[in-house]
Protein backbone atom coordinates (compact mmCIF):
# COMPACT_ATOMS: atom_id res chain seq x y z
CA UNK A 1 0.00 0.00 0.00
CA UNK A 2 1.33 3.43 -1.13
CA UNK A 3 -0.97 6.66 -0.44
CA UNK A 4 -4.18 6.34 1.71
CA UNK A 5 -6.78 9.35 0.77
CA UNK A 6 -8.74 10.16 3.94
CA UNK A 7 -11.60 12.95 3.83
CA UNK A 8 -11.70 15.63 6.23
CA UNK A 9 -14.91 18.29 6.66
CA UNK A 10 -15.48 21.19 7.95
CA UNK A 11 -18.88 20.89 10.11
CA UNK A 12 -20.86 22.72 12.75
CA UNK A 13 -19.19 21.80 16.07
CA UNK A 14 -20.87 18.79 17.93
CA UNK A 15 -21.17 20.82 21.04
CA UNK A 16 -23.34 23.87 19.04
CA UNK A 17 -26.97 24.25 19.62
CA UNK A 18 -28.25 24.02 16.14
CA UNK A 19 -30.49 27.03 15.15
CA UNK A 20 -32.72 26.88 11.47
CA UNK A 21 -33.04 30.22 9.55
CA UNK A 22 -36.29 31.96 9.92
CA UNK A 23 -36.81 31.33 6.05
CA UNK A 24 -35.98 27.61 6.84
CA UNK A 25 -33.43 27.03 3.98
CA UNK A 26 -30.81 26.12 5.93
CA UNK A 27 -29.12 26.16 9.04
CA UNK A 28 -27.44 29.57 10.93
CA UNK A 29 -23.86 28.79 10.05
CA UNK A 30 -22.13 32.49 10.08
CA UNK A 31 -20.94 33.27 13.69
CA UNK A 32 -21.05 29.61 14.97
CA UNK A 33 -18.07 27.43 15.55
CA UNK A 34 -16.67 24.64 13.48
CA UNK A 35 -14.67 21.80 13.91
CA UNK A 36 -13.39 18.63 11.45
CA UNK A 37 -16.48 16.07 11.20
CA UNK A 38 -15.86 13.52 14.53
CA UNK A 39 -15.91 10.88 12.30
CA UNK A 40 -13.80 12.09 10.19
CA UNK A 41 -11.13 12.63 12.44
CA UNK A 42 -11.24 8.93 13.41
CA UNK A 43 -10.50 8.43 9.52
CA UNK A 44 -7.50 10.77 9.78
CA UNK A 45 -6.48 8.84 12.86
CA UNK A 46 -6.57 5.33 11.19
CA UNK A 47 -4.70 6.68 7.99
CA UNK A 48 -1.94 8.04 10.45
CA UNK A 49 -1.59 4.97 12.50
CA UNK A 50 -1.38 2.96 8.89
CA UNK A 51 1.72 4.98 7.99
CA UNK A 52 3.49 4.32 11.36
CA UNK A 53 2.66 0.62 11.33
CA UNK A 54 4.51 0.92 7.80
CA UNK A 55 1.64 -0.27 6.44
CA UNK A 56 1.15 3.45 3.95
CA UNK A 57 4.02 5.77 2.89
CA UNK A 58 1.82 9.12 2.59
CA UNK A 59 -1.29 10.14 3.82
CA UNK A 60 -2.99 12.96 2.38
CA UNK A 61 -6.17 14.80 3.42
CA UNK A 62 -9.06 16.07 1.11
CA UNK A 63 -11.36 18.54 1.99
CA UNK A 64 -14.37 20.32 -0.19
CA UNK A 65 -15.66 23.72 0.94
CA UNK A 66 -14.89 27.16 1.66
CA UNK A 67 -12.05 29.11 2.57
CA UNK A 68 -12.18 28.04 6.07
CA UNK A 69 -11.95 24.72 5.21
CA UNK A 70 -7.55 24.78 5.19
CA UNK A 71 -8.37 25.58 8.62
CA UNK A 72 -9.05 21.37 9.06
CA UNK A 73 -7.09 20.54 6.92
CA UNK A 74 -4.43 21.87 9.11
CA UNK A 75 -5.66 20.33 12.07
CA UNK A 76 -5.28 16.88 9.84
CA UNK A 77 -1.91 17.79 9.08
CA UNK A 78 -1.00 18.26 12.61
CA UNK A 79 -2.44 14.66 13.53
CA UNK A 80 0.36 13.45 11.07
CA UNK A 81 -1.45 13.65 7.52
CA UNK A 82 1.76 14.73 4.88
CA UNK A 83 -0.28 16.54 2.52
CA UNK A 84 -3.51 18.34 1.87
CA UNK A 85 -6.05 18.88 -1.54
CA UNK A 86 -8.84 21.57 -1.07
CA UNK A 87 -11.12 21.90 -4.07
CA UNK A 88 -12.55 25.44 -2.53
CA UNK A 89 -16.27 25.91 -2.85
CA UNK A 90 -18.24 27.99 -1.56
CA UNK A 91 -21.86 30.37 -1.15
CA UNK A 92 -24.97 28.70 -2.46
CA UNK A 93 -23.03 26.17 -4.63
CA UNK A 94 -21.31 24.73 -1.39
CA UNK A 95 -24.67 25.31 0.15
CA UNK A 96 -26.25 22.85 -2.73
CA UNK A 97 -23.32 20.36 -2.96
CA UNK A 98 -24.39 16.72 -2.17
CA UNK A 99 -22.85 13.41 -1.49
CA UNK A 100 -23.01 12.24 -5.10
CA UNK A 101 -20.45 15.57 -5.69
CA UNK A 102 -18.34 14.93 -2.86
CA UNK A 103 -17.75 10.91 -4.27
CA UNK A 104 -17.18 11.93 -7.66
CA UNK A 105 -14.75 14.53 -6.88
CA UNK A 106 -12.87 11.68 -4.05
CA UNK A 107 -12.78 9.34 -7.04
CA UNK A 108 -11.25 11.77 -9.82
CA UNK A 109 -8.30 12.78 -6.77
CA UNK A 110 -7.95 9.06 -5.85
CA UNK A 111 -6.96 8.59 -9.59
CA UNK A 112 -5.17 11.44 -10.15
CA UNK A 113 -3.10 10.62 -7.11
CA UNK A 114 -3.02 6.70 -7.64
CA UNK A 115 -4.60 5.88 -3.83
CA UNK A 116 -4.43 2.12 -3.20
CA UNK A 117 -7.07 3.20 -0.10
CA UNK A 118 -9.46 5.57 0.63
CA UNK A 119 -10.71 6.01 4.64
CA UNK A 120 -13.65 8.95 5.54
CA UNK A 121 -16.23 8.98 8.43
CA UNK A 122 -18.89 7.12 8.26
CA UNK A 123 -21.21 9.99 8.14
CA UNK A 124 -21.06 13.85 8.67
CA UNK A 125 -22.77 15.29 11.81
CA UNK A 126 -24.38 17.98 9.83
CA UNK A 127 -26.36 16.18 7.35
CA UNK A 128 -26.27 12.75 8.36
CA UNK A 129 -26.39 11.30 5.12
CA UNK A 130 -24.02 8.51 5.27
CA UNK A 131 -23.45 7.94 2.17
CA UNK A 132 -19.99 9.34 0.14
CA UNK A 133 -18.17 5.96 1.19
CA UNK A 134 -20.82 3.86 -0.72
CA UNK A 135 -20.96 6.20 -3.47
CA UNK A 136 -17.34 6.89 -4.04
CA UNK A 137 -16.66 3.14 -3.66
CA UNK A 138 -19.38 2.59 -6.99
CA UNK A 139 -17.94 5.47 -8.64
CA UNK A 140 -14.63 3.53 -8.61
CA UNK A 141 -15.79 -0.04 -8.74
CA UNK A 142 -13.86 -0.58 -5.73
CA UNK A 143 -14.65 -2.89 -2.71
CA UNK A 144 -15.71 -0.99 0.34
CA UNK A 145 -15.61 -1.68 4.00
CA UNK A 146 -18.25 0.73 5.58
CA UNK A 147 -19.12 1.00 9.52
CA UNK A 148 -15.58 -0.14 10.43
CA UNK A 149 -14.28 -0.49 13.99
CA UNK A 150 -10.93 -2.65 13.73
CA UNK A 151 -8.62 -2.77 10.62
CA UNK A 152 -5.82 -5.21 10.17
CA UNK A 153 -3.61 -6.27 7.34
CA UNK A 154 -4.68 -9.27 5.72
CA UNK A 155 -2.61 -11.71 2.94
CA UNK A 156 -4.12 -9.59 -0.04
CA UNK A 157 -5.73 -6.89 1.41
CA UNK A 158 -7.22 -5.80 4.82
CA UNK A 159 -9.10 -7.25 7.41
CA UNK A 160 -12.50 -5.44 8.55
CA UNK A 161 -14.81 -5.83 11.58
CA UNK A 162 -17.63 -4.14 10.48
CA UNK A 163 -20.81 -3.10 12.88
CA UNK A 164 -23.62 -3.97 11.69
CA UNK A 165 -27.79 -4.06 13.55
CA UNK A 166 -26.96 -7.89 14.54
CA UNK A 167 -23.42 -7.49 16.16
CA UNK A 168 -20.06 -7.39 14.41
CA UNK A 169 -19.12 -8.96 10.57
CA UNK A 170 -15.85 -9.63 10.00
CA UNK A 171 -14.63 -8.94 6.22
CA UNK A 172 -11.86 -9.60 3.99
CA UNK A 173 -11.49 -7.17 1.05
CA UNK A 174 -8.67 -6.63 -1.68
CA UNK A 175 -6.84 -3.01 -2.28
CA UNK A 176 -7.82 -0.73 -3.69
CA UNK A 177 -10.72 -0.19 -1.11
CA UNK A 178 -12.71 2.80 0.18
CA UNK A 179 -13.53 2.09 3.86
CA UNK A 180 -15.83 4.26 6.29
CA UNK A 181 -15.04 5.17 10.05
CA UNK A 182 -17.32 4.20 12.44
CA UNK A 183 -17.25 5.56 15.98
CA UNK A 184 -15.32 2.64 18.18
CA UNK A 185 -12.02 2.25 15.16
CA UNK A 186 -10.00 4.56 17.65
CA UNK A 187 -9.54 7.21 19.88
CA UNK A 188 -8.28 10.15 17.83
CA UNK A 189 -4.98 11.71 19.14
CA UNK A 190 -4.47 15.61 19.73
CA UNK A 191 -2.61 17.43 17.74
CA UNK A 192 0.50 18.53 19.89
CA UNK A 193 1.82 22.16 19.74
CA UNK A 194 5.26 21.09 17.81
CA UNK A 195 3.26 19.28 15.21
CA UNK A 196 0.82 21.93 14.72
CA UNK A 197 3.84 24.22 14.08
CA UNK A 198 5.14 21.64 11.28
CA UNK A 199 1.71 21.61 9.87
CA UNK A 200 1.73 25.50 8.62
CA UNK A 201 4.80 24.17 6.52
CA UNK A 202 2.97 21.34 5.17
CA UNK A 203 1.99 21.66 1.61
CA UNK A 204 -1.92 22.29 0.60
CA UNK A 205 -2.87 21.94 -3.35
CA UNK A 206 -5.88 24.70 -3.86
CA UNK A 207 -8.05 23.20 -6.77
CA UNK A 208 -11.39 24.46 -8.21
CA UNK A 209 -14.34 22.32 -9.16
CA UNK A 210 -13.59 22.92 -12.60
CA UNK A 211 -9.99 21.19 -12.17
CA UNK A 212 -11.63 18.00 -10.79
CA UNK A 213 -14.23 18.30 -13.80
CA UNK A 214 -17.36 17.29 -11.60
CA UNK A 215 -20.85 18.42 -12.39
CA UNK A 216 -22.35 19.90 -9.17
CA UNK A 217 -25.98 20.45 -10.65
CA UNK A 218 -28.22 19.39 -7.63
CA UNK A 219 -29.96 15.82 -8.04
CA UNK A 220 -32.47 17.06 -5.65
CA UNK A 221 -34.33 19.87 -3.67
CA UNK A 222 -34.15 21.06 -0.23
CA UNK A 223 -37.71 22.48 0.43
CA UNK A 224 -37.77 23.11 3.84
CA UNK A 225 -35.38 22.59 6.74
CA UNK A 226 -37.46 22.87 10.53
CA UNK A 227 -36.64 22.19 13.80
CA UNK A 228 -38.31 19.08 15.28
CA UNK A 229 -41.68 19.00 16.81
CA UNK A 230 -41.22 19.74 20.69
CA UNK A 231 -41.98 17.14 22.73
CA UNK A 232 -44.08 17.10 26.11
CA UNK A 233 -41.77 16.65 28.80
CA UNK A 234 -41.87 12.99 30.86
CA UNK A 235 -42.66 11.93 34.31
CA UNK A 236 -42.15 9.45 36.85
CA UNK A 237 -45.04 7.31 38.26
CA UNK A 238 -44.59 5.25 41.35
CA UNK A 239 -46.08 1.77 39.98
CA UNK A 240 -47.75 0.13 37.26
CA UNK A 241 -51.32 0.99 38.68
CA UNK A 242 -50.61 4.72 38.22
CA UNK A 243 -49.42 3.91 34.88
CA UNK A 244 -52.53 2.17 33.60
CA UNK A 245 -54.12 5.10 35.30
CA UNK A 246 -52.82 7.58 33.19
CA UNK A 247 -53.20 5.59 30.25
CA UNK A 248 -56.68 5.23 30.46
CA UNK A 249 -56.57 9.06 31.71
CA UNK A 250 -55.12 9.95 28.13
CA UNK A 251 -57.03 7.68 25.67
CA UNK A 252 -54.05 5.45 25.16
CA UNK A 253 -55.54 1.91 26.61
CA UNK A 254 -59.23 0.87 27.02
Amino acid sequence: MSRVLVGVKRVIDYAVKIRVKPDKTGVVTEGVKHSMNPFDEIAVEEAVKMKEKKLATEVIALSVGPAQSQETLRTALAMGVDRGIHIEISGKDYDMLQPLHISKMFAKIAQDEKCDLIILGKQAIDDDSNQTAQMTAACLDWPQAVFASAIEKADNGLKVVREIDGGLETITTKLPAVISADLRLNIPRYATLPNIMKAKKKPIKKLTVADVGVDIKPRYEVVSVEDPPVRQAGSIIPDVDTLVSKLKDLGHVK
